[in-house]
């Protein structure tokens, strides 16, 4: 390990080395200057028949001949130089013709210059090859120690992360507790002959938490910890991954027991033979040394491997097998109660107003992850902060989560009236279908604000509660819904719109996948169609193979198009029955530009609305 208290001499070291590249490169520039500003010679060369000519016509006045080289005047004062081959004639044609002839012996060199004539160019060129590798490598880090590990021990200095600032992720912190309880109290374990898992495997969606329950390992366990990403060990020369896992290791064993925490880790760990040709790359030579080491023919006690990926499925098989990666924990999007509890740690220490209700916020976050309702919070923030308030109220929580979804409003962005009225009915129709069906989440909020780069408005349903299984019968009444918008536009105005093209894309992925993956057809029945060919080397799925005949596909289409009919006419039938109340609700959604879920059910019920003096902001947008 190296001696990371002798500060003075690294600084003196890293100050002598760059004193010697600046000199480098002051002698390179001088070079390429005095090449280019050489004053231009006066000598007039000549060609050796030319030279024999101007003996002839007494033009030549003295000669001084070295070796092969003559230099001389003209009769007219002029200085000439030219190559002379070995011609014994040479000196009798001087003499008749009464030229004056001087004669010098070569210049001697002496051995040093020689030798420096050919050594320079030669450190030359090392030395701006070393100073670029020193580029690559970061400018900080010795300019050889492309094998030496990246890898960061957090020492005390580091701000301490803790399981009480990790909320929403209960099942995996009680996993990996067991793994700092271990490391704590080994013996506890071992009388009863049990075995810590060798590495785990956090994996989840982005932004799920996965860095931040490694960080409050890291604060918990009281043990060196050793941080490094995937991306850190791959580079553009031979064997430099492989070696610096092997230091990685071998200062992971020198401070064991400790922990090693690789992020994004699948940089490193892709399946094998993936790459186009299935060739043997410097990547899988680092995965191999990975592999080696993790669980080899050498045994690393009381060494933990911890790391962190989204794509699981595009790991090595010998990377997840027992003894190396024997335990993964799934990272996953929290549910209310974990939403509730995120919103809370991140609300910590902010002043909120006595209106902010965290459970509402939960309920209106479905699918969001820790990253996200940490970015809510703060939006919600800066949106106080901009209006000069001193605290945070539901208001600015609300149009932070629309921020987050939607996007800004777009203030700037003029849309005429009929424009306006033509997306104020279509809203109004998603709205007034999901209200008439069983099986609808309930409607928060109707807003014909424009946001993002697309959204001219949206219909805002929260769901009750987290659900994990979807009937047939939710299904159906969810395409109703998201077809009302067509319908009430088809009504209205006896003419459609390119509005609903997200809503009919929408709506056909969900029709497809009840025929083809849900098996929720009758004709069809319960099968499953299709199988979706991976290709981990891009690591997506890039196409869908099909298995069924030309027939099975007519019926697929024939089952599409039935269930996106029956759903069409069901919201048809909602809003026929109901135009009045339709029309009603796009003329308030026209005058207020958003309506919230208690304001809809008042329209519903035949209460009046109180009239507003000025038009006030809207939240949300489908």
């Amino acid at each position: 390990m190296p001696d990371f208290n002798n500060k003075g001499n690294l600084k003196g070291n890293r100050n002598f080395r760059n004193a010697g590249l600046y000199l480098l490169i002051l002698i390179i520039t001088i070079s390429i200057i005095s090449s280019f500003f050489q004053p231009k010679s006066t000598i007039q060369e000549l060609t050796y028949s030319q030279f024999l000519k101007e003996i002839e016509t007494n033009n030549i006045y003295k000669v001084i001949i070295s070796e092969n080289s003559i230099t001389g005047t003209l009769s007219n004062g002029a200085s000439f130089s030219t190559y002379a081959p070995d011609d014994p004639e040479l000196i009798n044609i001087l003499r008749n013709k009464n030229v004056i002839i001087e004669a010098k012996p070569p210049v001697e060199v002496s051995w040093w210059m020689r030798l420096l004539s050919s050594v320079l160019p030669v450190i030359l060129i090392i030395g701006v090859w070393l100073f670029m590798l020193q580029q690559m490598q970061g400018g900080g880090n010795k300019v050889m120690s492309f094998g030496k590990s990246r890898a960061k021990l957090l020492g005390k200095e580091t701000p301490r992360v803790t399981f009480k600032d990790v909320a929403g992720i209960d099942e995996a912190e009680e996993e990996v507790a067991e793994v700092i309880e271990f490391l704590k109290n080994p013996s506890k374990f071992k009388k009863l002959g049990a075995k810590i898992p060798r590495g785990i495997l956090l994996y989840g969606p982005p932004g799920a938490g996965k860095t931040l329950l490694a960080r409050a390992i890291a604060g918990e366990a009281g043990v060196p910890f050793f941080n490094i990403s995937g991306s850190d060990f791959v580079e553009m020369f031979v064997g430099v991954g492989a070696s610096r896992v092997r230091d990685l290791f071998r200062q992971a064993k020198s401070n064991a027991p400790c922990i090693i925490f690789m992020d994004e880790i699948d940089a490193v760990g892709r399946h094998r033979g993936a790459g186009l040709g299935g060739g043997h790359d410097e990547r899988e030579q680092t995965l191999n040394q990975l592999l080696v080491e993790m669980d080899g023919f050498d045994q690393n006690a009381g060494i933990i491997m911890i790391a962190a990926t989204n794509r699981p499925d595009i790991l090595d098989p010998a990377l997840l097998r027992p003894g190396r990666f024997d335990r993964r924990i799934v990272v996953d999007r929290p549910d209310l109660l974990g939403r509730e509890a995120i919103l809370k740690v991140h609300a910590c220490g902010k002043p909120l107003a006595k209106d902010v209700d965290i459970k509402v916020l939960a309920r209106r976050t479905p699918g969001f992850v820790g990253s996200d309702l940490a970015n809510l919070i703060n939006e919600a923030a800066l949106l106080a902060s901009r209006k000069g308030k001193n605290e945070i109220s539901m208001e600015e929580l609300e149009a932070a989560i629309d921020r987050v979804i939607a996007g800004p409003e777009r203030k700037s962005r003029l849309i005429s009236e009929k424009e306006k009225e033509i997306i104020a009915y279509h809203e109004s129709g998603h709205a007034l279908v999901a209200k008439f069906l069983p099986n609808c989440d309930p409607v928060h909020k109707i807003s014909i604000i424009p946001r993002g780069n697309a959204a001219l408005g949206y219909t805002l349903q929260l769901p009750t509660q987290d659900r994990y299984l979807i009937s047939k019968a939710e299904l159906m009444d969810r395409l109703a819904v998201l077809l009302g918008g067509r319908v009430a536009e088809d009504i209205i105005f006896k003419d459609v719109t390119t509005g609903a093209q997200n809503d009919l894309e929408r709506a056909t992925k969900i029709a497809r996948q009840m025929v083809t993956e849900f098996g929720m057809s009758e004709d069809l029945g319960p099968i499953t169609l299709g199988r979706k060919e991976h290709q981990i080397f891009l690591g997506r799925d890039i196409s869908e193979q099909r298995n069924y005949s030309e027939e099975i596909a007519n019926k697929i289409d024939k089952e599409v198009k039935k269930i996106i009919e029956a759903s069409y006419n069901k919201a048809k039938d909602i809003l026929i029955k109901n135009k009045s109340k339709l029309k009603k609700i796009a003329r308030n959604l026209i005058e207020r530009e958003s309506l919230d879920g208690k304001e809809l059910d008042d329209l519903l019920n035949g209460v009046k609305l109180v009239k507003l003096t000025k038009l006030r902001a809207g939240f949300l947008l489908i």
